[in-house]
Order: structure tokens, then sequence, then C-alpha cells
């Protein structure tokens, strides 16, 4: 048996499965979060150059000869499912506010609930059978990103190849595809998997994009194969496969290790802050020696930041220019956490990039590769930070985690509070509260309800 015939198995058997209340509360929590990067993405400018460039797949709601349309985030036109998926699947990674499996350097939420969501929308599914479908598709996904780990991260995005994965396991399980039909549809899409590092190695749009690709492929094949089509079931282990190609020894004899044990899904990690997740534990760092030794900003001398590689190599721009930039700097985020107290959108506004403390503090950072954080990643993401003040004194601290980690997980107000200060600016208070309400508060319904409140304020 290979292994995606072992997943396929594995979702057949859990389609109709009643998962216990703290899974599925932790599938509520990702469900929420996503809504809440995804509508934090929407009134970008990428976003409005998405829509416009899908201009001839929008339609008006009413549109009478369409039907099973979705919703597009920022609108109050619909699209039909794969273009939804692909066009949700990017604007919900456009804020990078959106979620992270630690071990295996992934966003799972992006490509998977993407997807599933536009079907489950698109079929009129209920939001208990989109949960036990996110619930499979993270599973799935979550376990191919952590066995093939570290070297796969050394060229590819692991949200525009792994995730696939997930939003193709996740759309077969909602669809309650066949054994051989779920195993195709995961092989199908793992053919397109995609994204490389260089995207966001410099200031383009295309790191959005490689979640709503993976969203739209995942979706894709799940359709192709529900009809018939088919894959070839090797396609992870194969000779010429998706191992073979994207990592060095991927470990496949851990990949089934606790399978259906303990789901993925409940270890999580929801960000804080709003820029890409290497920065983190610096940013935490620094914050934990402010609440610490209460000093001034005046009396910063020196700042060293030690980190992992990636958080070297892929974070390093100093004195950014732009959002991107600015949300891919160590030196930046240290800085603005200092000085603004906390690293969120703020912190990215044009005013901030150029507020000339910022700036002047940036100057005092330095980054470097540090033995002991390179060692412990991927499954620590950690950081030592030493603020050297003017009196000569050396304040330290080894970040060895990150808030939202699963091992400091955010809790349940933190992750609401989060939601309300991206969403409540742009849908309005009511918009949100009834989103809020129908993903955390309320029982079944269905998911088409969820998404009547996504067009921004003043959509016409």
């Amino acid at each position: 048996m290979t292994i995606l015939e072992r997943f396929a198995e594995f979702i057949y058997a859990n389609k109709d499965a009643k998962f216990d209340s703290e899974t599925l509360h932790h599938a509520r929590r990702a469900l929420l979060d996503w809504q809440g990067a995804l509508i934090a993405g929407a009134n970008a400018h990428t976003a409005d150059l998405l829509r416009l460039a899908y201009k001839d797949e929008l339609h008006d709601l009413h549109d009478s000869h369409i039907s099973g349309l979705c919703s597009v985030a920022g609108t109050h036109l619909r699209a039909a499912p794969r273009a939804a998926a692909f066009l949700n699947g990017t604007i919900s990674h456009i804020a990078e506010f959106d979620d992270i499996y630690r071990d295996g350097g992934y966003h799972p939420a992006s490509p998977t609930i993407s997807a599933v969501f536009a079907l489950a929308q698109a079929r009129d599914y209920s939001l208990d059978d989109l949960l036990r479908a996110i619930i499979l598709g993270y599973e799935v996904s979550t376990r191919i990103s952590r066995v093939i780990q570290p070297s796969h991260y050394v060229y590819f995005h692991t949200t525009g190849t792994v995730g696939v994965f997930g939003a193709a396991a996740a759309c077969a399980a909602l669809l309650k595809l066949g054994v051989q039909q779920t195993c195709s549809a995961m092989a199908i899409a793992g053919t397109f998997a995609s994204g490389l590092q260089e995207a966001f190695r410099s200031d383009s749009m295309t790191k959005p994009m490689h979640a709503g690709h993976a969203a739209e492929v995942g979706l894709s094949a799940a359709l192709s194969a529900e009809v018939g089509m088919t894959g070839a079931p090797r396609l992870l282990e194969g000779d010429a496969g998706f191992g073979a190609a994207m990592s060095k020894h991927p470990r496949w004899s851990e990949i089934f290790e606790a399978l259906g044990e303990h789901f993925s899904i409940s270890s999580i990690t929801f960000k804080n802050h709003g820029c890409c997740g290497h920065t983190f534990p610096a940013i935490d760092a620094v914050a934990n020696l402010v609440d610490q030794h209460k000093f001034n900003l005046s009396d910063i001398k020196r700042i060293r930041v030690g980190g992992y590689r990636q958080t070297v190599e892929v974070c390093a721009y100093r004195h950014p220019q732009t959002q991107f930039e600015a949300k891919f700097s160590v030196s930046y985020t240290v800085a603005a956490r200092l000085v603004l107290g906390r690293v969120r959108e703020d912190a990215f506004l044009l005013s901030s990039l150029k507020d000339p403390v910022v700036r002047a503090l940036e100057d005092k950072v330095e980054l470097y590769l540090d033995n002991a954080c390179a060692n412990d990643y991927p499954t620590r993401r950690s950081a030592r930070v030493e603020i050297e003040l003017s009196d000569g004194q050396i304040l330290v601290q080894h970040q060895m985690t990150r808030h939202g980690d699963p091992d400091d997980p955010l809790t349940d107000q933190e992750l609401i509070d989060k939601f309300r200060e991206l969403v409540e600016p742009r849908l309005g208070h009511v918009n949100l509260e009834r989103i809020l309400n129908s993903i955390i508060g309320a029982g079944d319904m269905p998911v088409r309800q969820i998404a009547a409140h996504w067009a921004l304020k003043g959509t016409s």
C-alpha cells in the first residue's frame, strides 16, 4: 500500500467521524483565524489587482444562469469555486496573519481552508461537514510537511507545495470520495505542487499566490477525481516523485506515527504579529526584556539578535522601503516592537517605516547565525537577543519559543481580540459579530451563512 493510499483509507474511515470537542474547538479556532487573515488582506493593493485580473470571472449574486457561486473576500461579487479558492487562498496569505504548522514550516489554512470552504459554500455543506474536512486536510498535509523538512525549505515554499495535498485531502473528505478517488485526488494535486522561495526573497506579489494556487489545484484535483480522473499512487515516495524531487532523504517511515491518536490541528501556531514567523522569537525576546528591565530606548547602545538559518537568510532586509520588506526584516520588526509597543498592522504603515526613531534604532540591530538556534530548528523556533545599554549592562534573553506556538498558545480571548482588530475596521461591528458567533458561538449551520458578510464596508 502506498502512502497516499493509506492516507486515503484514513480519510475515508473518518468521513462521518464525530471528533472530540477539543479537536473540534481547535478546528473552529483555525477557521476563525483564517477568516481574520482573509479579511485583513481583502483591502490590500494586491487583492485589488487580483480581483481586477479576475473581473471576467466575478458575477453578481443574482445572475440567474449561474449556480454554486462562492464569496470572494472584499467584494459583494461571487465566483465559481475554483476561482474563489484561488482568490481567497491568495488574499488570506497577503497580510501575513495566517496560521503555521511549526514542525513543517507550513501555513496550512490559506490553501486548505480556502479550497474546502469554497467547495462547501458551492454545494451547500454545513459547518460540521466543513470542520471535519479541515481536520483531515490539516492532518494529511502537516504530516507530509514534517517529514520532508528541513531540506525542502531550502528552495521551496511549503505552503505552495504541500498545500496542494491539504486542499485536495480536505475537499475529498468533504465530498466523501471513495478510497481510490481520494488517493487520486491527492496524487493529481501533487503533480502541480510548486512555489519557490525566491518569490519572497525579493519584493514581489508572488508569495501569497502560492497559497492561492495550492487551494485551486487541490479543489480541481478533488473534482477531477470525483468524475473518474486518476493519479499516480506512488506520487510521494516514487523514484521520480515528490519526495525525490523536493527533499533530501524524506522520512517516510515516520509519516504515520500516532495517526488518529493526536490531530495536528491541535498543535497549530496562531500568529501574534503581522509579519514573517521567522522574526517572532526575536520580537518576543525583546518584549520580554522590556517587561523585565523597564529600560529607556535612549539607553540602548546595541542589539544583537542570534537566530536560526532561515531567520538570517529570509529576514535580512534592513531599512525596508515597502510593507513586504518590513514583514521580512528582523532589524525593523525588533525596532518597531521597541518603539511602537507591538508589531501589528500599524507597524507596517508608511509613516512607521519612515519613523526616524525606528530607523535610528534599527541601525543598532545586528543579526547573526546562532548555532544553538540553528540546531534546534525546525522543531523549536528560537532566538538569542542581547541588548547592551549605555552604562555597559548587557541584558540577555534566550527565547525558546514564540507566543502563539503550541507550547505557548494564544488564548481563545487573544485569538478573538486579534480577529476583532483585523475585521471590525473592514467589515464593521455587526458583520464581525455575525461571523464570530457563526464560527465560535453557534452550533451547526450552512457554510453559506458564514460567507454572507465578506464585502468591505462601502462596497456597492
